[in-house]
């Protein structure tokens, strides 16, 4: 039998080939880096963090429930911490003998019921023959750059290049965009740059890392409301707690909580309010020496970077194979793809909430359907069918997210998970 192949070694192709492997299925994993981490490393080729980043979920929300943090690590971790806590998740599970690292895919081609995969490694090229492929090489490598009119002669980056707050060192600088990694950014830059302006184009929810002591992803009740209720409800309370963003003389959202992902993030609306930071709108056009704006006023900038965001890239692998559909694959559960029983996406999934643990979930369906696949043709064949059914829909518990290229794949959690578990029910129960 040939192996299963797992592009990616951070904690989402670590979960996967954790769980191939307690089922006795080959597996071989290929990671482009010397080490395990993925994007939480920051040496990483292949890694967009920079030197401030943390955690914006809490250890206890994020981490794998068989796989604590330390308690002396802190609540929100930095990016090494989690680079080591993934290492040390590898080492207890004994998933090295399972990578092969400096590993670059070029190449992944259906050759009749199997995959030939072609990939490069320390300048030798190599093939191997793969019974099936999950593509765990996460979804925020690939820059998403802004198409601005103009000409801008001065520096310009995107956050994927930013990695230490040296950069804005005595300089005007112009942020574009308001996500959680602008915001963290902004709040670098306004201890080092001479000015910061940030170009935010709509509303946002701004939560506060803790609200009475506790980190803010674990307060809710016990009892579950319905998503619509829960909706009004923390939308209510965030206001209470932050404020209005006009407030701040930032836009307010036109949408409802949870319809796009909230900013969290304790420094920002501070230093709004000290006016460390200047709230610009629309970018009209760039100028040789900055920007002029949608209402008509100029700036003049030493450093422009864009936190516009990520595209889903898979460039190894034609997107026809995955039934790729405007901004993303359209497939069952996001994972389950309904041209090919043995190609995987795996991690192509963000929702408020969902953490590793939910990661982790999806990694043991995965690992159930394949199983299922050599034990049990007849049944999962009927997986397969029910896949092609419901390939087009969208677990989003309801919700009108916005029509965004980074919310494409967002789903609800509790929905979510609650499909994934009834599924791997499903399958235990024959």
């Amino acid at each position: 039998m040939h192996p299963y192949v797992v592009i990616g070694a951070g904690p989402m192709g670590l979960c996967t080939v954790r769980r191939l492997a307690e089922l006795d299925i080959p597996v071989i994993g290929l990671e482009a880096h010397s080490d395990v981490g993925g994007l939480w490393d920051i040496n990483s080729p292949t890694s967009t963090m920079y030197e401030s980043a943390h955690l914006i979920s809490s250890k206890r929300m994020t981490e794998f429930a068989d796989f604590p943090m330390a308690d002396d690590i802190a609540t929100y971790p930095r990016h090494d911490q989690m680079r080591d806590y993934f290492r040390s998740y590898v080492k207890h599970f004994n998933l090295y003998q399972y990578y092969q690292f400096d590993s670059w895919v070029d190449s992944c081609e259906p050759e009749g019921q199997l995959w030939r995969i072609t990939y490069h490694q320390k300048g030798k090229r190599h093939e191997l023959l793969a019974s099936g492929v999950l593509l765990a090489n996460g979804t925020l490598h690939h820059p998403n750059h802004g198409n601005f009119k103009g000409r801008f002669d001065g520096i310009y980056i995107h956050s994927s290049e930013y990695r230490s707050a040296d950069i804005f060192a005595n300089k005007r600088v112009l942020i574009i965009g308001c996500g959680n990694s602008a915001c963290d950014i902004a709040v670098d830059a306004v201890h080092r740059a001479k000015s910061v302006d940030m170009v935010v184009r709509r509303g946002y929810y701004f939560l506060p890392k803790f609200v009475a002591g506790r980190p803010t992803d674990t307060l809710g009740g016990k009892i579950r409301l319905p998503n619509k209720l829960k909706q009004i409800v923390d939308g209510t309370l965030v206001r209470l707690i932050s404020g209005k963003p006009s407030a701040y003389g930032l836009p307010d959202p036109d949408y409802k909580m949870y319809e796009s992902h909230p900013v969290v993030n304790s420094l920002f609306l501070h230093h709004i309010g000290h006016g460390d930071i200047k709230v610009r709108p629309t970018i009209a056009e760039l100028t040789p020496q900055g920007a002029r704006f949608s209402d008509d006023n100029e700036a003049e900038y030493d450093l422009i970077l864009a936190a516009t965001g990520y595209k889903l890239h898979y460039p190894f692998l034609d997107q026809a194979h995955l039934n790729w559909q405007g901004d993303a694959p359209r497939l069952y559960l996001n994972v389950f793809n309904p041209k090919h029983n043995n190609l995987f996406v795996m991690g192509m999934v963000e929702a408020t909430g969902l953490g590793w643990q939910g990661r982790d979930d999806q990694a043991q369906l995965v690992a159930k359907v394949i199983r299922t696949q050599i034990d049990d043709p007849a049944k999962a064949t009927k997986f397969a069918d029910k896949v092609k059914r419901k390939a087009q829909l969208r677990i989003n518990g309801g919700m009108n997210y916005l029509e965004l290229e980074r919310m494409a794949y967002y789903v609800h959690k509790a929905d979510y998970l609650a499909a994934i578990n009834n599924e791997m029910r499903e399958l235990q129960l024959g």
